[in-house]
């Protein structure tokens, strides 16, 4: 049997949740779709050491300020888990769990929303499936014969699992830098940190709070037709947040170039050495996860759907939240997204009013 509503939102972590909340304001009728058992989306599948680039009070989602996590500057994953839980809750919003979306297709003047708990018809679409669902692996030469453990970001949790063995840590931006320092900073653990450039860090004072300003400052540059200010990639890749200095400080995390290719038991260098390795663990990022989106068609170049704002080009009754900044400034941030959820929300009421 197929149900009836104004909005589908497809995901229910961060940007999800920022959708429902503006959509509930707007007094629209939504559910949201998530695929995840529990609340919390992909906060709840991060490593054990991971802690936010912003303090509490500046990593909140619009209606409710995230309480401080007693004895931490920078809220752990698990406080963000636990805060996004209670969002869930205290707004009471209509989030199905344990529900993946398979398909969006057109129908008529609708969208079809086909799901594990049903299907949906639906006058407008919010996806925020986010990234972490995707992640990328680059096409290295030997990986097919590399008889060690390999695993991406989304995979590891605590330099427990590594002790005593050899560890290529693969990736120059945050996940690369925060992995190897705390494997390096463990003491148990053979580090190897490789980079495709020399990794850039931003100055030791700058936050999460910082980089939500200069992210909003470059895409109102650009939608008011000044120069590119370069944004945050301007200043350089890795946040200093304090594991990553200590290790740095203490020269435990200098990078060496990309090495050539992995062997059986370890990697090839450039001039033609070897080192052996136990495992390779690939920070080498994501790609957005819109599969679910493949029978409308939309997709353009580096595998983006084209955007006004957030809503598609190609499907009005289509929008795209949390992605990036290519779906609204910093929109991939607990603090940025509410801005283009709200806007979005706003678009979807005057669209179906008409």
């Amino acid at each position: 049997m197929t149900q009836h509503t104004d909005v589908v939102v497809v995901g229910g972590g961060q940007a999800g949740l920022a959708a429902g909340y503006h959509l509930r304001r707007q007094n629209l009728d939504h559910v949201i779709l998530d695929a995840d058992p529990a609340p919390g989306g992909a906060w709840q599948h991060m490593w054990d050491s991971l802690h936010l680039f912003s303090p509490a009070e500046h990593s909140s989602l619009p209606g409710r300020l995230m309480p401080a996590q007693p004895g931490e500057t920078y809220p752990g994953a698990g406080h963000v888990v636990d805060y996004l839980a209670d969002y869930e809750k205290r707004y009471d919003l209509p989030v199905q769990h344990g529900s993946r979306v398979d398909a969006v297709r057109r129908d008529a003047d609708r969208l079809l929303v086909e799901a594990e708990s049903g299907t949906w018809r639906a006058r407008a679409v919010v996806s925020t499936t986010g990234t972490w669902s995707r992640p990328f692996l680059p096409a290295v030469p030997g990986r097919a014969v590399f008889t060690g453990r390999q695993l991406h970001t989304v995979n590891y949790r605590s330099p427990a699992d590594f002790a005593g063995q050899r560890v290529i840590v693969v990736g120059g931006g945050n996940s690369g830098a925060q992995i190897a320092a705390d494997l390096a900073l463990d003491g148990h653990v053979e580090v190897t940190w490789v980079t495709q450039h020399p990794p850039r860090f931003l100055p030791d004072d700058i936050d999460g709070r910082a980089l939500f300003d200069v992210a909003t400052a470059r895409r109102r540059a650009l939608d008011a037709g000044r120069s590119d200010t370069g944004g945050v990639a301007s200043l350089g890749d890795i946040v200093a947040v304090p594991p990553v200095r200590s290790a740095r400080d203490a020269g435990l995390l200098s990078a060496r170039p990309m090495f050539t290719r992995l062997t059986a038991d370890g990697v090839q260098w450039d001039d033609g050495s070897h080192s052996g390795a136990d495992a390779v663990v690939w920070c080498t990022g994501f790609r957005p996860a819109l599969a679910h989106l493949a029978p409308l068609n939309l997709r353009g170049p580096r595998g983006h759907i084209p955007t006004d704002g957030t809503r598609a080009l190609g499907e009005p009754c289509l929008h795209l939240l949390g992605y990036g900044d290519w779906t609204g400034p910093a929109s991939a941030t607990l603090i940025g997204v509410g801005r283009p959820a709200r806007e979005a929300a706003h678009q979807i009421a005057r669209q179906l009013s008409t």
